[in-house]
């Protein structure tokens, strides 16, 4: 039992920072900073964390400025944190208006999108919906009407994230989930910002419906989990491609060799923390600064020395997002 316990302990570590800073510190392209519903026992005010579990309950609080620090231990410049339920709307967009390193994008999640709407369906996953309160309080024209609102401000710098998720839908819920993408790639044109994509089982209707609409004219993949195929067709329309850490994992060959059909100047990187932590700390959870070990591998992987390909993903960032 003792043994269990300490592995346990083992696998919910944070990743190592880097002992040595990027010589070209990069952005992390997309994470989540949650705001604790509970706040928290040694702040009076509440604090920001990094980390909870699938299931929404905290797992290994990071304050604010233990997640800044760690930062810029690694060498990482700023992250782009992606609030995409109402109750983080608010609290994304002035956590960036109060912190210069923090950028916000906001959206309705497609997975939030469904709930919104009123369906009620076990997806593929085959687990029940998760309805919270401010599902029933707003409807999904209300939630995005949220959303528009915020995103005016300077310091949201992306729509996202927004898309398909037929892991987690049936029928029912994938035509709410496309209605929200349709709204959402509307409202990033209008605002004239980039759109952040989540594209998790439906390649190929996530393509259908940006040809059809007009994509946004900064459009990434984030968390980019397609193949050579898919990697092709967002070369062929300009659309940037941010990888995390699933590009490390070993098995995951066909997105690797996306990555490898992958233009350089389309590439973004990313953590999608707290999820998805790259080697060696896969099964961990994530932290922004964990952004190095993704990006040493992209470099090795293309044969470029790290420092010129920190500088290539910090162009690309400021073409999408302007930092």
């Amino acid at each position: 039992m003792a043994n269990s316990v300490s592995r346990k302990k083992r696998r919910r570590r944070l990743p190592d920072i880097p002992q040595v800073p990027l010589a070209v510190p990069i952005i992390d392209n997309h994470t989540h900073i949650y705001p604790d519903p509970k706040g928290n026992a040694e702040d009076p005010q509440g604090a920001p964390i990094q980390n909870r579990d699938d299931e929404g309950f905290l797992r290994m609080p990071v304050l604010l400025e233990m997640l800044k620090e760690g930062m810029r231990a690694a060498g990482v410049r700023g992250a782009i944190t992606s609030g995409c339920d109402v109750p983080a709307l608010k609290f994304t967009r002035d956590l960036a208006r109060d912190n210069p390193e923090i950028y916000a994008a906001l959206a309705i999640h497609p997975n939030e999108a469904v709930l919104h709407a009123g369906v009620r369906e076990i997806g593929p996953d085959g687990l029940p919906p998760r309805v919270e309160l401010w599902h029933e309080q707003f409807t999904l024209d209300e939630a995005i009407a949220q959303v528009a609102d915020l995103a005016r401000d300077d310091a949201v710098v992306a729509i996202g994230e927004t898309g398909l998720d037929y892991f987690r839908t049936g029928e029912q819920g994938a035509a709410a989930q496309k209605q929200s993408f349709r709204d959402h790639i509307a409202l990033a044109k209008e605002l004239d910002k980039p759109m952040q994509i989540h594209d998790r089982d439906a390649h190929a209707d996530v393509v259908e419906i940006l040809l059809a609409d007009g994509a946004p004219e900064r459009t990434v993949f984030h968390c980019f989990t397609g193949d050579r195929e898919l990697a092709e067709i967002c070369a062929a329309n300009d659309w940037y491609m941010s990888f995390a850490g699933p590009v490390t994992y070993g098995p995951n060959v066909d997105l690797q060799e996306a990555f490898d059909v992958a233009p350089d100047d389309l590439v973004l990187v990313e953590t999608d923390a707290p999820y998805l932590t790259p080697v060696p700390f896969r099964g961990q959870p994530n932290a922004a600064w964990a952004v190095v070990y993704t990006a040493e591998f992209l470099a090795e992987r293309r044969g470029i020395a790290l420092e010129e390909y920190c500088e290539i993903l910090n162009r690309n960032t400021y073409h999408v997002y302007g930092i």
